[in-house]
């Protein structure tokens, strides 16, 4: 008992490190994510070991594996054995039973009389049975079964660009909330000064007290606007914490993982039949194909090679009279069998054909949804191209208008400051100066953004990274 209490002890012990240690590691690697600012590749990186839905699709993926191992055991052959010991009695009776498994068959001759006397009786044996050839049968299940890992493997290959795409969103959405939050206190800090100098001259009365009210009311705007800005960062530092997998902490983000001028040229195209989309759907068609193969291999006969040993012994003689004792507890008549089997499920044809005629079709519907995706996927990827050329364009011209908005705010001032301009003119200026410094920061962050849809619409963003990773270096 001592022995056992002591094996316990060291057992649950054993756990408990285990787990300490394993919680240790990820918060470890947690605390390290959040302890320095993620460039994009990091933040990737991370999402793609981390996030949930990314272990759950590649622990399908083994699951589909070890689904093939099973397929494969079909031809190993099969090896039955029995052991019974019983006490019955043996009135038995001439005539036929139809099959079933409620009365047990009795061998041996028909009694006259009825009798409660029971013997002891035994049986042991051993079936050996092997499918020596199948006619292709046991190979198409096989490649059903491959065919179906395919289909897990496209699937989690389809979950990491999900979760990379979605990664790559939520980062740039906190850069492009970052650079709203800059924009706005700017604004307001300009608000708040030209608020003073505002008061000073109605103080002096040289400008109207509706002037004052009116300046009030701007800087009480810019500092809505600078709280929405701020209430949107912290929407989407929560979003990219959530596909980082650590929803609990504040994720910082590095603004310099991005290049400040707006890239030239594009990452290099793929064909769209590797995009996951399209290789999980074609990996759908592959399996409505074996399944048909499958049909296709199942109306030939089935050929067995069986062997048989077994014994029995009995508490009654060859007469019927009752032994008594231990006669019959054990098998004292043995025998052996060794033969072949064919067995051919003659009407198994109309079933078989009404089955095929289904999957037939079902292998038809599928290879029509992967004609439709190749479509979309290649309508995806042309609006993508369209749309980073109309932010490239975006980016060249909100410098222009950014120094023309500067320019504008500092003449109205100074016009205002001089008697010349209505406050109503410097407030729609400086209106005009907070929305070209949000546009010239978003305009670059927007090419980025667009660069990484089209990488997306190929369904592979490494091109996209290595893009990034060598305009950041300063390379081609």
């Amino acid at each position: 008992m001592r022995t056992n209490h002591r094996r316990y002890l060291r057992w649950l012990t054993l756990t408990l490190l285990l787990a300490w240690s394993v919680e240790a590691t990820v918060h470890a690697q947690t605390r390290e994510a959040t302890e320095k600012a993620l460039t994009l590749e990091e933040a990737v990186d991370f999402a793609l070991k981390n996030y949930p839905a990314v272990r759950a699709s590649l622990e399908r993926v083994k699951a589909a594996q070890a689904g093939v191992g099973l397929a494969r055991t079909n031809y190993l052959p099969r090896a039955d054995m029995v052991w019974q010991t019983n006490r019955a009695t043996d009135n038995n009776i001439t005539g036929l039973v139809l099959p079933q498994s409620i009365i047990a068959p009795i061998s041996g001759p028909v009694s006259m009389e009825t009798s409660n006397r029971s013997a002891w009786g035994s049986a042991a044996g051993l079936l050996f049975s092997w499918e020596p050839f199948d006619f292709g049968y046991r190979g198409a299940k096989v490649g059903a079964a491959r065919a179906a890992r395919d289909q897990a493997t496209a699937e989690a290959s389809l979950t990491r660009l999900d979760v990379a795409v979605g990664t790559v969103n939520a980062y740039l959405t906190v850069l492009a909330t970052q650079r709203t939050v800059l924009a706005a206190e700017a604004d307001v800090e300009r608000r708040d000064t030209f608020d003073k100098a505002v008061r000073v001259l109605v103080d002096n009365q040289l400008r109207a007290g509706a002037d004052a009210s009116r300046a009030d009311a701007e800087l009480a705007r810019a500092r809505v606007n600078l709280a929405r800005a701020q209430q949107q960062e912290k929407i989407s530092r929560a979003a990219l914490a959530d596909i980082l997998g650590m929803p609990d902490t504040s994720v910082e983000v590095q603004e310099s993982s991005l290049p400040a001028a707006p890239p030239e040229g594009s990452p290099e195209t793929t064909p769209m039949t590797s995009n996951p989309i399209a290789e999980v759907q074609h990996s759908r068609v592959e399996e409505a194909q074996a399944q048909v193969h499958i049909l296709d291999r199942s109306y030939y006969p089935k050929v067995y090679f069986q062997s048989s040993v077994y014994g029995r012994g009995s508490g009654w003689d060859p007469a019927g009279d009752f032994e008594g004792g231990t006669a019959g507890i054990g098998p004292d008549r043995s025998n052996w069998a060794v033969g072949l089997t064919v067995t051919f499920p003659v009407f198994d044809i109309f079933a078989i054909r009404s089955r095929k005629a289904v999957e037939s079709a079902n292998e038809r519907a599928e290879a029509a949804r992967y004609d439709q995706d190749l479509q979309d996927l290649t309508g995806q990827f042309r609006k993508a191209q369209a749309s980073l050329e109309g932010a490239r364009h975006v980016a060249e011209n909100t410098p222009v208008e950014l120094d023309a908005a500067r320019t504008t705010e500092t003449q109205e001032r100074s016009r205002y400051q001089a008697g010349l301009a209505t406050l109503v003119e410097v407030a729609d200026a400086q209106g005009l100066l907070v929305q070209a410094e949000t546009d010239d920061a978003l305009a670059r962050l927007a090419v980025w953004q667009n660069l990484a849809a089209v990488a997306a619409s190929q369904g592979d963003l490494q091109p996209f990274l290595q893009f990034l990773h060598n305009k950041t270096q300063g390379g081609p």
